[in-house]
């Protein structure tokens, strides 16, 4: 295996790999490759948001979160149809970034709520068919962000340009490394096996409404930052209710040890380090081959930017701080999500229930 080829391989493979290396000058090889893979990568998130910052303006951080996830992740993955038409599946989901959160933040609560069912429900159908692919983790969690820190005049005109930049780069990726896929199905089929009665549109349909309902009360209870609330419902309902049951202890769980390693840190390290309490979060969760840790080096990230709106009863933040841990919670979760599409193993029996009779589109066509 080239060094190339194990730069591409998850923690998971990673760390298997090592396991099952005997030679001892492989085995320190493999273990030089995977811990400089975990630092390239942090670096190379944070060197992208930061640039999609200085370039859309600091309020737009999120726009360069969710190009880099959409670009990352459509190298490998795909929508289950033709690749021409997967580019009108881009084309969609571009237009409800654009215009999906703007639109939910001009109306009160209850009439954003079912906006952005809708615009969920439209990223799921649209993006989400292929379902071993994970993509809801990008798409959604994108639009989430996106709608949690909405923007308006010139910073609204610089978010839209920065997402047709976007768009047009996952397009261009896309198309290179998905032509070859010898799938059947045509756009409209997406919309065509879109069905009530199957595992995947009750999927769909699930994850649109709790995640758009967890915003909606937050909203109603008049908390800040609701988007918060989509974003965990999120990453705890997949496509099987029995592993979002499993995931969901294992979150509550690791994101109290993620909060008191969390203060721990805050306690014990000089006010200096503060600001890089969220790089040491992205490297942990580098480390992680499991979601549970995952959730709690996560947790870092989240907490670091909850101190510079809310202060720590012994931390004083600034608003340069608070610029610098959202830059890093950002790389944070690029990083996190990347590992998470390749841990949802299905067996042959749940993916042909989800993809409604037949194996995984990449395996076989309809």
């Amino acid at each position: 295996m080239t060094i190339y080829q194990e730069l591409q391989l998850s923690s998971v493979g990673s760390k298997q790999l090592i396991r099952a290396t005997e030679d001892k000058k492989e085995k320190r090889r493999h273990i030089l490759i995977y811990n400089f893979k975990v630092y390239l990568v942090m670096a190379f998130c944070v060197a992208v948001v930061s640039l999609y910052s200085s370039l859309t303006g600091k309020d737009n951080s999120v726009v360069g979160v969710t190009v880099l996830l959409a670009v990352l992740v459509l190298r490998q993955a795909d929508f289950g149809i033709r690749t021409t038409h997967g580019l009108g599946s881009i084309l969609g989901i571009f237009t409800i970034l654009m215009t999906g959160p703007r639109i939910s933040n001009l109306v009160s609560p209850v009439p954003a709520f079912f906006i952005n069912v809708i615009c969920i429900l439209l990223l799921m159908i649209l993006g989400c068919h292929n379902v071993i692919m994970y993509n809801h983790s990008t798409f959604v969690l994108g639009y989430l962000l996106l709608q949690g820190y909405d923007v308006t005049g010139k910073m609204y005109v610089r978010r839209v340009e920065g997402l047709l930049v976007g768009m047009i780069l996952c397009m261009i990726i896309f198309y290179k490394n998905q032509k070859n896929r010898p799938y059947r199905r045509t756009f409209l089929d997406l919309f065509r096996e879109f069905d009530v009665h199957s595992a995947r549109s009750r999927w769909y349909i699930r994850l649109a409404l709790i995640a758009s309902s967890a915003m909606l009360f937050m909203s109603l209870a008049g908390l800040p930052r609701a988007m918060w609330a989509g974003i965990a419902c999120m990453s705890v309902c997949l496509p099987f209710p029995e592993d979002g049951l499993e995931r969901a202890g294992k979150r509550a769980a690791f994101n109290i040890v993620g909060c008191l390693l969390f203060a721990g840190l805050y306690l014990l390290l000089p006010q200096s380090f503060y600001p890089y309490i969220g790089m040491i979060g992205g490297i942990g969760v580098g480390y992680s081959a499991g979601y549970a840790w995952q959730t709690a080096f996560n947790t870092f990230g989240a907490l670091s930017i909850a101190s510079g709106l809310f202060g720590m009863p012994w931390h004083s933040g600034s608003e340069q701080m608070y610029s610098v841990q959202c830059i890093q919670w950002y790389a944070v979760k690029v990083w996190g999500l990347l590992l998470q599409p390749y841990q949802l193993i299905l067996v042959p029996q749940r993916l042909n229930e989800m993809n409604g009779g037949f194996v995984n589109a990449r395996y076989r066509n309809k």
